[in-house]
């Protein structure tokens, strides 16, 4: 049985299209569904966090979760991915190799350094998969019915593997992970390329264009105007020159 977006906690952005903002971080999920397949858009903070969003998905649509698009490698939206068993899973070129060896390590010790208890970060991290398919450039997926997503990979800038999804329609929808951040101002760690990031932003803006919902990793829902003003902030802040 299926409920409804507003039932299950989501936001509706278009048709067969939502989000979710999650408890904690304040991280988003998102959702697209097809005829024939599922993309989820990030996974959650751990199993737990990925195991609610797959069940969610199935209330919403009837079907499992066919397609895992990971926006970026930080724990909040990808040490859910393990709890999405058969999906499909796409990140940035170069995703694999951070998911390994020291990067692991560092994912982990991130984790536990925000927040995460340490046995369900341990949990997460040994559970979890490098990507199957990695994204140089644009990869069109088919969803069936008509609904093709596309997953970009305009990066760096917020890290070195940053994924967008855009979902063609009325509206257009961006997800953007955390590119773009609507609660706080843009976290830049360590793992940030800052001279990179407001051309990140701009090849965002072109994909996406004026009329597109852009979906923070963080925060409510933005329009072009608001990625823009990011934009300039990021490189008035790192100092980079038009």
């Amino acid at each position: 049985m299926t409920v409804t977006w507003e039932e299950s906690g989501w936001e509706q952005l278009a048709p067969g299209v939502g989000r979710r903002r999650l408890p904690g971080w304040d991280c988003t999920a998102g959702l697209v569904v097809g005829a024939d397949g599922v993309l989820a858009v990030d996974a959650g903070s751990g199993l737990a966090e990925g195991a609610r969003l797959r069940t969610e998905a199935r209330e919403l649509t009837g079907r499992r979760v066919t397609h895992l698009a990971l926006t970026h490698p930080h724990f909040d939206h990808i040490l859910g991915a393990p709890a999405f068993a058969g999906a499909e899973v796409y990140g940035a070129v170069g995703l694999d190799m951070a998911l390994a060896g020291r990067g692991r390590e560092e994912l982990r010790a991130d984790a536990v350094r925000w927040g995460l208890d340490p046995a369900a970060a341990d949990e997460a991290v040994a559970a979890l998969a490098p990507p199957r398919h990695a994204v140089s450039g644009e990869w069109t997926l088919d969803l069936g019915g008509g609904r093709q997503v596309l997953l970009a990979n305009v990066g760096p800038g917020h890290t070195a593997y940053d994924l967008v999804v855009l979902v063609p329609g009325d509206p257009e929808v961006v997800f953007c992970g955390d590119l773009v951040e609507e609660s706080d101002d843009p976290q830049a760690g360590p793992d940030a390329v800052p001279s990179r990031w407001p051309d990140a932003l701009d090849r965002l803006l072109r994909l996406g264009g004026e009329d597109a919902v852009y979906v923070p990793g963080h925060g409510a829902v933005v329009d072009a105007a608001f990625v823009r003003a990011q934009r300039d902030a990021l490189a008035a802040r790192f100092g980079v020159s038009e």
